[in-house]
């Protein structure tokens, strides 16, 4: 609003508008106040969470994809109970494997946890200790998830096939868990990765290298703590639909 002069030779401002904001206003305001929740973020974390959002829609495409067959197909469907089931003593465990593997990724995502919050108290070692930890059970869950390849495959699974039922089967079991365990050993090397910097102290001192550009660097953790517990969440969403229903 321009100046108007007034009669003594000052200049005054008009009052401002008191009419009721726009909607469009109202729009540029809430989007504004989303904008200023990634002021404070760093590059790194705001490439990891775009990461972790194109990644949700392809596991949710598997998945949906995986649904539409099953409900679509007029060939039985294998019972999971039966087939992921094994033998011990003679007598069968459904979902042992299954549950345990299970119980092996979510502990992993919980010292993961712990060991994010040591790293921003700046406790190297511990930090170190339980992301090693982590990637312990990540490599035990892969190994596991191996077992039950091997064992399916010996029994007659394929993408193409299997003695069972539905020829689909196959190709959504590869597919779906094949997928998922790829991002889980990549996670593991990424941790092995970044145990040892914070083991030498590369994120105190400010080290030159991978994933090291200045001091306190320990966000790297962070980071790596919110892949983890993506890959542990998308394994529950694959537990429930692919081997519970």
């Amino acid at each position: 609003m321009a100046h108007t002069a007034a009669g003594d030779g000052t200049a005054f401002r008009a009052p401002p508008s008191t009419l009721p904001p726009t909607r469009w206003h109202r729009l540029s305001a809430e989007w504004a106040g989303d904008r200023q929740v990634f002021d404070g973020a760093s590059w790194r974390k705001a490439m990891i969470w775009v990461f972790l959002l194109s990644d949700t829609f392809v596991f949710g495409c598997f998945l949906i994809g995986y649904m539409t067959v099953r409900m679509s197909t007029s060939v039985p469907w294998p019972k999971t109970s039966e087939v992921f089931a094994l033998e011990i003593a003679g007598k069968p465990w459904p979902l042992l494997l299954i549950a345990i593997m299970t119980f092996v990724l979510i502990s992993s995502s919980g010292t993961m946890a712990i060991a994010v919050a040591f790293g921003y108290r700046r406790r190297r070692r511990t930090t170190a200790f339980l992301m090693g930890l982590t990637a312990l059970l990540g490599a035990t869950f892969v190994g596991m998830q191996a077992f039950e390849w091997t064992k399916l495959i010996l029994e007659g699974v394929r993408p193409w096939g299997n003695p069972w039922g539905a020829e689909q089967f196959g190709s959504a079991f590869f597919m779906i868990t094949g997928f998922h365990g790829t991002h889980v050993t990549i996670g593991v090397i990424a941790l092995l990765v970044i145990i040892r910097k914070v083991w030498r102290g590369d994120f105190d001192t400010g080290r030159r290298g991978f994933f090291t550009s200045r001091p306190g660097g320990y966000e790297n953790v962070e980071i790596m703590g919110l892949y983890w517990h993506f890959v542990d969440l998308v394994w529950v969403f694959i537990f429930a639909l692919f081997y519970l229903w």
